[in-house]
Parts: C-alpha cells; sequence; structure tokens
C-alpha cells in the first residue's frame, strides 16, 4: 500500500471536548438555525446571504471582515439575513495549491491536520463569540463534519462532491440547511437527484459507524454555472434558468421545501468577481416577474473579503483572497445596501 499512516487524529467527540461551546453560544447558534431554517421553510421572506471569502486564510482578516459585517447587518436586517462564510477546505480540481486552514493552518507551511482541525474550530468559534454569526462551511470531507456539527448553520456540498454518495448520505443527518450545487457539467438532474437522496432516510457506515438518518428536508439547490467540454463557463442564473429549475421541482411534488441559493461567482460571473454585483441585482429582477420564482429563490451566495481580486498565498496582502478573487468591502458593503432597497 503506498500510503503512509502519519498519525491517529482526535476524534470529533474529543476536539469538541477540549474546545467546548459554552451555554450562551449554544443558546446563540440554535436562535441563528432558527432564523435562517425560517428563510427556507417560507417563514421569512428576507434574503439569505451566504457572504464570505473565497477560503478562509487567516483568522485575523476573517475575523475583522466578520466584525464589519454584523455592523453592515444591523442596517440590512429587515431584509438581508447575513450566514457568512468560513470555509476551511478547498477542493483543488487538479489536488495541487492551498487546501485551505484545515490543511495548512499556515498557507506558507507544509500541511498540518492536527493543527488544522483546532485552528478551523477556533476560528468558528471566535466568529460566534465575537460577531455572533454561526458560519457556513463547504462539506469537503464528509467523515469530518462532526468537528463543526455544532457551530455550524448552514453547509454546502460542491460541485465536485454532490455526487458523491457519502456526502448525500451525511447530508441527510444534518438538521441544518444543505445546498447541493449542481455539477461542473451543468446537469441538473445530478443535483436533483442528490436533493431527493439528502430528504431521505438512510442506513449507512461512516467513520466506523453503522448510522441511521431521518433525512434532511431543508436540503435544496445551489446554481453556480457550469463548465463547457472546452472549458468555457456557461451561466444559470438567468430568468430562464431559475423558470426552469421551478419546473424539474414541480416534477418531483415529493420534496419539501422548493429552494435555491444563486452562487453569483464561479462559472456563473466566469470567475469576474466584480460582475457580481450585476448578478445579484439580475436575480433579485428575476423575483420580481415571477411568484413561483420569488418562492424559490432563497438567497445568494457572494465571495466577498477586505481588498478586491486574489494574490498569491505568499503576497502578503492583508484581508485579499489567496485562492479565488473576491468583491472588496467597499463595494460589498454597497451592494448590500442596494439589495435591501430592491429587496
Amino acid at each position: 500500500m503506498n500510503m503512509t499512516f502519519k498519525r491517529k487524529l482526535p476524534d470529533p467527540a474529543e476536539i469538541k471536548q477540549m474546545y467546548p461551546l459554552s451555554p450562551e453560544l449554544q443558546m446563540l447558534k440554535k436562535q441563528n438555525d432558527e432564523a435562517v431554517k425560517k428563510i427556507f421553510t417560507g417563514e421569512d421572506n428576507r434574503l439569505l446571504m451566504i457572504i464570505g471569502p473565497c477560503s478562509a486564510d487567516r483568522e485575523d482578516a476573517v475575523l475583522d471582515y466578520m466584525s464589519r459585517l454584523r455592523k453592515l447587518q444591523e442596517q440590512v436586517k429587515d431584509k438581508i439575513l447575513f450566514c457568512p462564510r468560513i470555509y476551511t477546505n478547498k477542493p483543488r480540481t487538479t489536488g495541487d495549491g492551498y487546501k485551505g486552514m484545515f490543511h495548512q493552518p499556515d498557507p506558507n507551511a507544509p500541511s498540518d491536520m492536527l493543527k488544522g482541525l483546532i485552528s478551523i474550530r477556533k476560528l468558528h468559534m471566535d466568529a460566534l463569540e465575537q460577531t455572533g454569526f454561526s458560519c457556513a462551511d463547504e462539506m469537503l470531507y464528509p467523515e469530518n463534519y462532526q468537528y463543526l456539527s455544532d457551530i455550524l448553520s448552514y453547509v454546502a456540498v460542491g460541485a465536485r462532491s454532490v455526487e458523491n454518495q457519502l456526502h448525500r448520505l451525511v447530508s441527510s443527518g444534518l438538521n441544518v440547511p444543505v445546498g447541493m450545487k449542481n455539477p461542473t457539467s451543468g446537469e441538473l438532474s445530478v443535483m436533483m437527484n442528490s436533493i431527493t437522496a439528502a430528504q431521505h432516510a438512510h442506513t449507512f457506515v461512516c467513520s466506523g459507524w453503522e448510522i441511521e438518518t431521518t433525512g434532511n428536508p431543508l436540503a435544496h439547490a445551489i446554481l453556480r454555472g457550469s463548465a463547457s467540454r472546452h472549458g468555457h463557463s456557461t451561466p444559470n442564473y438567468h430568468y430562464e434558468d431559475l423558470i426552469h429549475l421551478c419546473e424539474l421541482y414541480a416534477e418531483n411534488p415529493s420534496l419539501a421545501n422548493p429552494g435555491v441559493i444563486v452562487d453569483c461567482n464561479h462559472s456563473n460571473s466566469d470567475k469576474k468577481f466584480e460582475q457580481q454585483i450585476r448578478i445579484s441585482k439580475e436575480i433579485l429582477h428575476s423575483t420580481r416577474h415571477s411568484d413561483d420564482v420569488n418562492k424559490i429563490v432563497k438567497g445568494l451566495m457572494i465571495e466577498s473579503y477586505i481588498e478586491d481580486g486574489c494574490q498569491k498565498p505568499d503576497g502578503g496582502v492583508y484581508g485579499k483572497s489567496i485562492t479565488d478573487p473576491c468583491l472588496g468591502w467597499e463595494k460589498t458593503e454597497k451592494l448590500m445596501l442596494e439589495l435591501a432597497e430592491l429587496r
């Protein structure tokens, strides 16, 4: 076997015992969960904003960003609910490059997953304690969700993971909304099958345990655009795309809480981060032209940080993404205020 078993990592219960949530933080997280869930059940018609850096790279800049977002939340609280992105696992198409804080708590140092586990839990805890936000993260490794299960209010399954059986089965046991992205091919049937699987009950094996789940009625779609066989980006956020998704949901009446979060970056913007401004406004425009579209569009996903654009991991610019380019804070603040007016 061409593997080196370096060390056994602490299990989730041990990490949670080492870094427990206080009763006050547990209550705050529960309140946040309820607020997010009500958007998906239709009890709250505010726009859910999954917003933040492409990947969390350093705690000080991420918490700085979150503190700015907290102040902005107060200004738009009647129209928009923020569930910030703290993405600590970064999928890499070829396996090369920075893989996120879980792998590399220091982006310029070798991988250290023990330090990484501790770093990502502390970052999520600090965000909750200092800003009141329980955040969103991507479930890159289903077995590792339990390390953060008591602290996340939203989970995303990425375009390269959405067809994976274990991702679908673990999602069926989560008690927070799980967004299933369409795959990079753009094939929406894959995404819809993933939502169906996540909403059903299952028995399966994970992390050495036989597990039973009851299904997650808050599993939903994320539209992120697609890439052609020649590598060209094709968006799927337009009015016609949203109507098509409404039709797919109508063909699957057994699915609970039909909903979609539209990813305004990735293949929808061709990674031109500034296009997120135009795209987000177009989506809100579409909701005003169809009751069906208005009902299923639950929110937006926007990649945003302190500085515009991106840099190499050793770039050294505080608050600038080291993975995909992000919308800077000044543009982000202006956009959120404008979207609140449009909502």
